[in-house]
């Protein structure tokens, strides 16, 4: 009752305020709004002057999702556009999107980012700065299926007798993003991508005192449990310097073909990229500099006039040179920052149904693919909406595995953890069959409320094919904007 509840408050907000549903959540962005743009410069010549913006407008919305791994998220949200002197009304000169926002498992978002197609004539220039806090960041160990999960030790409710604390297989995780990016045409539907950044990691155990503050005694999760990410400090699978983060500067370059009609939700072309990003580390960190190379393809077929259409995508990164650190293997790269985080592999923008960060390794492949019905179609006060469905299916696979040496970890478990029982190492490893390029599958639904055909309420559901892949298997929920790709 408390989903449905949910849901049917997030269709009154997506309803009542329309009129800035481009601000609304962190998967808008301004590829919405140049669709607007073409379906309203017909309109433009019949407009009265008095309609066309000019100067400076913005709207305030609550920021409102829910995504199974993260909780539910509530803050605030603005967008401030510029148009100037109306000449180029709907499409602004500049943008400036604000956010700020947490949710009940204590993930924070504090966003800024920029957006232009002006302050650099024919080029597209995003600058985005964001500070995201994560009190209990997923951290299942490397490899996938290697790493044994048990969902025993996490649900006090259901296995009481097994339970170790729901913060078993978390770390802390807190990161700050500071990126430009841009890109320019080269001829036709090619088009050239330039970006450069810094990230900020600080990673750790969980804190529970934070986490316990306000809490009943019965819902305190447990002090003194070690879990996956201090055992593999102590079995010296991660290192000491790089299991507490630090400062990683980047450069980014990449080619990228566009056939699609539109940009945001087409109806049939191809989306393709290819870029390299080059990642350096200093100090403690200097052996983790890397290159990593990133491919993407997107194809839209209609099947059935414009109600029904196939969509898939293939992404693949691979780690091309040098040694990457774990927390940035868990960020999946991409040319232009449009959402909070890309996270791989599992998660809400990536496989759902898999618990995030399900299987982290040094190079990975997934691909998703779904129908996209269009069930029926009605107006409201001359705003067209409509109803979809659109079943899809996931999956991943793990193509750069963490080389894990057997003898080696339980020499280091002998000198640094000597009172853990050795006959337990298979409740954390699996060395005998540990089936890391076995791909993690799952499959779900998704109910769509379309407004103009831009703007999205994407509620999905998802359910994984191997139980491994999530403790909760059969509750992963995610509500968000948008189709997924």
């Amino acid at each position: 009752m408390k989903k449905i509840a949910f849901i049917l408050l997030i269709m009154s907000l997506f309803v009542t305020n329309s009129a800035f549903s481009s601000s609304f959540n962190e998967d808008v962005n301004t590829d919405q709004l140049e669709q607007l743009v073409k379906k309203e410069k017909v309109k433009k010549e019949k407009q009265p002057k008095d309609s066309i913006r000019r100067g400076w407008t913005f709207g305030i919305l609550p920021s409102v999702a829910y995504d199974a791994d993260k909780g539910f998220q509530g803050g605030l949200l603005s967008n401030i556009y510029y148009f100037g002197d109306g000449s180029t009304y709907p499409e602004y000169l500049h943008s400036f999107y604000v956010e700020m926002a947490y949710t009940t498992k204590h993930c924070g978002i504090f966003r800024f980012n920029y957006d232009s197609k002006y302050l650099i004539p024919k080029h597209r220039l995003t600058v985005d700065i964001s500070y995201l806090p994560d009190a209990i960041c997923d951290f299942y160990g490397f490899n996938g299926y290697q790493t044994v999960l048990i969902k025993e030790w996490i649900n006090n409710k259901k296995y009481p007798d097994s339970y170790k604390s729901r913060a078993f297989y978390r770390s802390r995780r807190d990161m700050l993003r500071i990126a430009a990016d841009i890109s320019g045409n080269i001829s036709g539907n090619w088009y050239w991508n330039a970006g450069l950044g810094v990230y900020w990691f600080k990673i750790g155990s969980v804190n529970l005192d934070m986490i316990n503050k306000g809490k009943k005694e019965e819902n305190k999760l447990p002090t003194g449990v070690e879990g996956m990410y201090e055992k593999y400090i102590k079995w010296g699978i991660l290192d000491a310097n790089e299991a507490k983060g630090g400062w990683h500067p980047y450069l980014r370059a990449g080619v990228t073909y566009d056939t699609r009609d539109r940009q945001q939700n087409p109806n049939r072309g191809i989306y393709t990229d290819a870029f390299l990003t080059y990642t350096a580390a200093f100090g403690a960190l200097k052996a983790y500099n890397n290159l990593k190379f990133n491919f993407d393809f997107r194809h839209y077929v209609p099947v059935y006039q414009d109600r029904v259409l196939f969509a898939y995508r293939l992404s693949l990164q691979l780690t091309t040179a040098g040694k990457s650190p774990f927390y940035q293997n868990n960020i999946w790269n991409t040319l232009f920052i449009q959402r909070v985080t890309y996270e791989v592999l599992g998660g809400g923008n990536t496989t759902r149904g898999i618990a995030r960060h399900r299987a982290t390794s040094n190079g990975f492949a997934f691909a998703n693919v779904e129908f996209r019905f269009k069930l029926c179609k009605f107006a409201i006060k001359k705003e067209q909406f409509y109803i979809g469905l659109n079943p899809f299916f996931d999956g991943a696979i793990v193509l750069q595995p963490y080389k894990l040496d057997k003898d080696e970890i339980i020499s280091n478990i002998e000198q640094n953890d000597p009172e853990f029982d050795l006959a337990n190492l298979d409740w954390y490893l699996n060395f005998d069959n540990p089936q890391i390029y076995r791909p993690h599958l799952s499959a779900g639904l998704g109910l769509k409320i379309a407004m103009n055909d831009n703007f999205v309420l994407s509620v999905d559901w998802a359910v994984p094919f191997d139980k491994r892949d999530n403790a909760n298997q059969f509750s992963n929920f995610y509500v968000k904007m948008n189709y997924m790709f």
